[in-house]
This record gives structure tokens, sequence and C-alpha cells, in this order.
């Protein structure tokens, strides 16, 4: 949710005014703007064939990057850099984007690379590996769950017996507590919620989602949802007295809070039919409705209540309308972010768009070409990476290019 007032209603004829636009390398994190900086990582691939293939894992050489820019005028303020040689699918670059928190930056590379950062000039504070450190190896597609920042602790998805989720000391990285195992850990991050009268980690893997004491690591409630492909991905939603997951393969369930401890009962399961099953990007809740892009690639309306599904359209993913059986746009991505009474939706060909969701339909405001989709994915080129709005604007990036246009109303 953009909670910043004095944003335009509409776009302007000639689109969004571009404020700076800077070279960057490749990679999926978006970017993170905070007091006046934006943080954002890349791939500076060196050697290596960096073409997708979604059952191969690309072998790449070269270095990760977090970089540091002015918010005002793109123009780089510190980088940091490492030699990282690549083995996952989807190569093209890392996938998470900064936490930003207490003057420090913590990145996590898509080979398991975890970097604490001063926010201010970029000095190195500490670092772990997760595969040298876990005996772990990386996931097919990489390590994708965001560090979250709680207390005196950054909380990660490792992976491994005992591991997949590790407690940091978020001044000095040392280990605090280990929990969880599953045969692969998942591309989940991180969830932090307060439900039963206290806070609540919830961490997804590859085989059930689960609630943790976030002190401590202790498990309060498991719930089975197995994803095909191991991919859980989207973070947990807590829609009121609710959460939701849900993944590919109609893997999803809609859990009950208890108001009481922190404990959950099953509402439902998803069913083919049914639900919304996401892959890149996470839905977001209204009231009794849940909006989100669906694996086959069209956004979805959902009655929280029941997993009813209440209208699908492909227009923000593809600008264009197409039957619900249609099948080229598999993964399809679309970020959501709620602004007053609309949303912008950040699509896969680039285009920022303005709309109005309801249980009743999607109405488009209108629409702007900010970037170039340069990702490749299933035959099409993509952008897969979230924008962030800030300052009253949005900063976008794709593999070649981060760009800041204005929002402000004139």
């Amino acid at each position: 949710m953009w909670k910043e007032t004095g944003v335009i209603e509409h776009f302007p004829a000639n689109g969004p005014k571009k404020l700076w636009s800077v070279p960057i390398r490749g990679g999926y994190s978006g970017p993170a703007v905070v007091g006046g900086l934006v943080y954002v990582t890349d791939y500076a691939r060196a050697d290596g064939d960096a073409t997708n293939n979604p059952a191969k894992r690309g072998e790449l050489t070269g270095k990760e990057r977090v970089l540091c820019l002015d918010a005002k005028t793109g123009q780089k303020v510190w980088k940091h850099e490492y030699d990282c040689t690549y083995s996952v699918s989807y190569p093209t670059g890392p996938r998470c984007t900064p936490t930003v928190a207490g003057g420090n930056v913590y990145a996590l590379g898509a080979m398991g690379n975890l970097v604490c950062l001063t926010a201010a000039d970029g000095k190195l504070v500490w670092a772990r590996d997760f595969k040298k450190d876990y005996n772990t190896g990386a996931p097919m597609w990489g390590f994708c769950g965001h560090p979250l920042v709680y207390k005196n602790l950054v909380i990660c998805i490792v992976g491994g017996d005992g591991t997949v989720a590790v407690a940091f000391d978020k001044d000095t990285g040392v280990e605090r507590w280990r929990a969880l195992s599953a045969p692969e850990p998942g591309y989940c991050a991180p969830t932090l919620i307060e439900a039963g009268g206290t806070k609540q980690l919830v961490i997804w893997h590859a085989k059930s989602i689960n609630g943790l004491d976030p002190d401590t690591g202790k498990k309060y409630w498991s719930v089975p949802l197995e994803p095909k492909y191991g991919m859980a991905i989207m973070a947990p939603l807590k829609i009121g007295d609710y959460l939701f997951a849900g993944g590919i393969g109609h893997q999803a369930v809609l859990l009950k809070l208890d108001p009481n401890r922190p404990d959950v009962s099953v509402v439902w399961h998803g069913r083919q039919g049914t639900a919304i099953y996401p892959v890149n990007s996470p839905p977001v809740a209204d009231g009794d409705t849940i909006y989100g892009v669906d694996q086959p690639g069209q956004l979805r309306a959902v009655r929280v209540s029941t997993g009813e599904r209440l209208w699908s359209t492909f227009k923000p993913i593809l600008g264009e309308a197409k039957d619900d059986d249609y099948a080229g746009a598999g993964s399809g991505t679309a970020f959501l972010v709620k602004h007053g009474d609309r949303y912008f939706l950040f699509g896969e060909t680039g285009h920022l768009i303005i709309a109005r969701l309801t249980p009743e339909r999607y109405e488009e405001i209108g629409r702007a070409k900010l970037v170039e989709p340069t990702g490749d994915a299933m035959g099409r080129k993509v952008v897969w990476s979230y924008p962030a709005f800030a300052n009253k604007c949005v900063y976008v990036r794709n593999d070649k290019e981060i760009a800041c246009y204005s929002l402000a109303k004139e």
C-alpha cells in the first residue's frame, strides 16, 4: 500500500515525466528507496550463457553488486561488489530487493551470499555464505527469500537440515537460532504477522506452512501445503483474521487465525476452478476479495471466505484481452500496489497501469510504457522486477537501466 498524497489521478498524454535513467546490469530485484537513496542489486556477467531455461541451471561467472544511487538524480553514491559464480535456472541476476533498517542494508544474492552494509557509504559490516556455512546448495531458481529484520535479528531462508529458517544478529551476523527442515527451502520470504495475542513468524517451505516464535524459532503450528516443483513463493497474506497462501499445482489454503493463542484452523483448500495460485507477484486483499495474478497469467478476483472466482483478465499482463483458457502467458506477472481507491499495477510488458479493482470488475484508467521488457520467459519478453513508489515517483528497472518517473500532480 502506497499512502503518499499529491499523486496524479491520470497519466499525462505523453506519459509521466522521466526524471532520470542510469545503466544497470541483470537482475530481478526491485529497488528500495530510503532516506533519499535508492538501493538495488544486479549481476555483472563476465562469462556464460544467460539464456533462461526453467529446467536447467545456467553456469555463469561475474560479480554480484549492491548499488546505491541518489534518489533525485540517479547519480551513483557507492557500490559494493564481490565475485560470484552462478549455477541457477533463470540466471539473469539477484532476486531479493535489499532490506534497509537501522542504518544498514541487508542484501541477499541468488547464490546465498548475504551481506550487511552501512547504508550511508556501503562499508561491509559482516557477510555470510549460506552454501558454505550451512552445507546447502542453491535452490533451482536461486535464493529468493528477502531478509526480514525483526528487533535485533535478521531472519533468512537458508535451507538444509534444521536450518530452513535462520536468525542472525543484525549487527554481527552471529547465528541466534535455527528452525525447520525440508527437502527444499522454497522461495518465500519470511513473513511477520500479529495474531493470537503475539507476533508470529510465518515460514512456507516446499512441504508446509508454519508459524514460529520470531524470538526463538520455536514452532507454534504447521499445515501441509506442497506446491509443485517446491515453488513456495508468495509471502503469506494476512487478511483480517485469516491467512492465505497459494502456489502452482492448485495448492492453496485459507487458514483461520486463532484469536487467543498462536494456532490456526483450515477454512478451505484450493482446488481446480477455485482460488488463485500466484507465481512471481504477490496478491493483495481488499475486504473479502483477493486480487492477484494466477499461474496461467490472468489477474483474478477471488472471494476470501470461499475461494470463489469472481472475474479474470489478461489485460494488465499482456495489454489485451484473451479467453480464460489462453495458454501463452504462463507465470504472467503484474505487481499490484494500492493507492487510495485505485491501484498502480506494473505489468511484465513494462507498462505502469492505473486501475480500479472491485469484486465486480477490472476498470483500467490508463497506462504508460516506462521500460522495455528485456528478460526472456517462455518465448516472450518480460520485466519481472517490483517497482518502488516514493517521493511522488515510481522507480523501475529492467536488465539494462533503472529509471525514475514523476507521479506528482502538476
